[in-house]
């Protein structure tokens, strides 16, 4: 994202807020997360950018040998030219709609060297993932190629100027849905897509949880075929939200229910791993100079589009406990030994 567009539509701060509803804690007693960076300082992201933390954490999750594919994105900005890059992974820089392929063509070359020991992640936007890059994704899916596909989703097209995507939510400004004609349409559901491609592993993640989203790496990394993990991050010049901000709203993401955090298995089995407190989603949407010009009805909609979403999430859950699962070898691509009975 542009540094330009920092300054402008931003809401004015509340007096009194104190800085620690920028922090994160976790127990780290429970999830062993290396202490080595292998992101250096002196990238050019934001200041609070969210895709620059989901980074540091995914590769603190992941480690050392570790082959990162980019394509064009507000990553392929912030890494930062070679010999001057930020991360201290080998970084492959690719054209907006091939980030699967390229990673799919990486593992191959790496087994064919008899090299298992390197994971291959595909790091794209949502534009390069919901939109632009989806027909590499689900071929790649569909092959179960052995990579690891990580779509961290600001929710619109942010490096070139804030236009929609299909991952931009129903009412938000951007430069493509003014305000006076908003995004009347929802986001596109991207993991129950992928889950209907059978895909070995897909799961949703939170900057503002990085055990959770860690954990969900680690997890990945064990499972051979494809993977797939959607990470919501914070976007403030795009949301319109102060750089203080950027966890605290990630957090409201998860709290208020608008973006949930679970996990599925084989397409099949559901687990949800957070259950959030449900605050009003009003404190979400007031937070972000996006959404300023909705109306109390707008919210009434998207408090009954919440509702309404996690029934529909808790009865997978339901239906995915009371669902055989599919016989090793079976069409549905179950691998051996994947779950204990």
């Amino acid at each position: 994202m542009c540094c330009r567009w920092a300054k402008k539509n931003l809401p004015r701060p509340s007096r009194g807020v104190d800085l620690a509803d920028n922090l994160v804690a976790y127990d780290a007693r429970n999830l062993q997360i290396p202490d080595r960076e292998l992101m250096r300082s002196g990238h050019l992201a934001c200041p609070g950018c969210g895709a620059a933390i989901g980074m540091r954490q995914a590769l603190k999750a992941l480690g050392p040998d570790t082959i990162v594919v980019i394509p064009a994105c507000c990553w392929a900005v912030i890494n930062g030219p070679y010999p001057y890059h930020s991360l201290e992974v080998p970084v492959i820089q690719v054209a907006f709609e091939t980030a699967a392929i390229s990673a799919a063509g990486i593992r191959a070359a790496l087994e064919i060297q008899g090299r298992n020991d390197v994971t291959v992640m595909a790091w794209a936007g949502d534009g390069g993932t919901f939109d632009i890059g989806f027909q590499s994704l689900s071929g790649a899916v569909e092959r179960n190629d052995d990579i690891i596909y990580v779509c961290y989703d600001n929710e619109a097209y942010m490096n070139t100027g804030i236009q929609r995507s299909s991952a931009t939510p129903y009412g938000a400004w951007t430069t493509t849905t003014p305000t006076d004609s908003p995004k009347a349409e929802p986001k596109k559901n991207i993991v129950e897509i992928l889950v209907e491609h059978r895909i070995q592993y897909a799961a949703t993640a939170c900057i503002s949880h990085p055990e959770d989203f860690i954990r969900k790496l680690q997890t990945a990394k064990s499972i051979r075929g494809a993977k797939f993990i959607h990470l919501w991050i914070s976007c403030l010049p795009g949301h319109k939200v102060e750089e203080r901000f950027s966890i605290k709203l990630a957090r409201l993401a998860v709290e208020t229910g608008v973006f949930p955090l679970y996990e599925v298995h084989s397409g099949t089995r559901y687990t949800i791993n957070h259950e959030p407190t449900f605050v009003d989603v009003a404190e979400y949407l007031k937070l972000q100079g996006r959404f300023r010009h909705l109306q109390e009805a707008d919210i009434d909609r998207i408090r009954h589009n919440i509702e309404w979403e996690w029934q529909r999430l808790r009865l997978k859950v339901e239906m995915g406990r009371r669902l055989p699962l599919p016989p090793v070898g079976a069409i549905a691509g179950v691998q051996p030994g994947r779950f204990e009975s």
